[in-house]
């Protein structure tokens, strides 16, 4: 069982004081805005004698599920491969003098003294999973090189189900809701029914705070789940999906060339432009049902 140490008084918003153009006047009032911090990821890991802790990362995100963050980032950069490689995830408390919320900003996780692990495949494994500097066939045989096994994709999709999809995400997604400037990752089965949501700044870190979420419960793969995605569906977020064994992932927005290439090399089913009237299929159109069925009419 991972130990986790939670953090009190995260707050995803906070009011700003603001000046509003209304009826050609201006006036002074109040508006919620998404919090955006910092948060250091420190890995400790080697023999129990021998311990070494390296600060590995710094992303922006929205304070809130940062256990489940990180863990979903160590999963999904293909770092670890089973929760039980985790011994703890814990807050490092910052100095004195530094304001309060600053102790909350750093996460260190422990690795289990079993676990190998050297620092030079960790900096290899974020330069080959990164979409920077590389071509698209480069990216593509990086990732098999770290991606756990694939079970062949069985997961069947009603076309009337991937369309309540969104409505029952934004309904959920209260950040958003008070800023209208977050980004939101939704779970859900086969029948829509919607199993956890996350929401950050950062579409990347709300992706692996829900990958994160089933990732320390013990419940990756998710070869038997749909990954809804508020936004667009990018080279990252296919990425994190493979790796967390996703089967779908569907997007309101459009998806990029290699999320494409992605979907067809791992046979992720891939929606994008998800309307409660259309849709289109970018991989895995047989794996879709819809009634009546609608042939090309190109």
């Amino acid at each position: 069982m991972v130990s986790v140490e939670s953090v009190s008084g995260d707050q995803a918003t906070q009011k700003a004081d603001i000046t509003r153009m209304q009826n050609g006047h201006l006036i002074a009032c109040d508006d919620v805005i998404a919090v955006e911090e910092p948060l250091e990821l420190q890995l400790r890991y080697g023999p129990r004698d021998d311990r070494v802790t390296r600060s590995i990362s710094v992303t922006m995100r929205t304070p809130g599920n940062d256990q489940e963050l990180v863990a979903g980032f160590l999963l999904t950069e293909g770092i670890l491969t089973d929760a039980a490689q985790i011994e703890s995830i814990q807050i490092v408390q910052g100095s004195k003098g530094h304001e309060p919320r600053a102790s909350r900003n750093t996460l260190r996780v422990t690795l289990e003294p079993s676990v190998q692990f050297n620092l030079g495949s960790l900096e290899r494994n974020f330069y080959t999973t990164s979409s920077c500097g590389i071509c698209g066939k480069a990216s593509l045989l990086a990732i098999r090189s770290v991606c756990p096994p694939r079970a062949p994709n069985r997961l069947t999709l009603s076309a009337e189900t991937l369309q309540q999809l969104p409505a029952l995400l934004r309904a959920r997604q209260q950040a958003f809701e008070a800023t209208g400037g977050i980004h939101a990752c939704g779970l859900f089965d086969a029948k829509g029914q919607l199993l956890a949501l996350r929401e950050d700044v950062g579409r990347h870190n709300a992706c692996d705070k829900l990958i994160g979420r089933e990732f320390l419960a013990d419940r990756t793969p998710l070869r038997d789940c749909i990954l809804l995605l508020s936004g667009r569906a990018s080279f990252e977020l296919l990425q994190k999906s493979v790796m967390a064994g996703v089967s779908a992932v569907v997007s309101v927005g459009a998806p990029s060339s290699m999320a494409v290439e992605i979907a067809r090399e791992f046979d992720v089913t891939l929606v994008g432009f998800l309307r409660e009237q259309s849709f289109n299929i970018y991989h895995g159109a047989d794996r879709v049902e819809t009634h009546p069925v609608r042939k090309d009419l190109r």
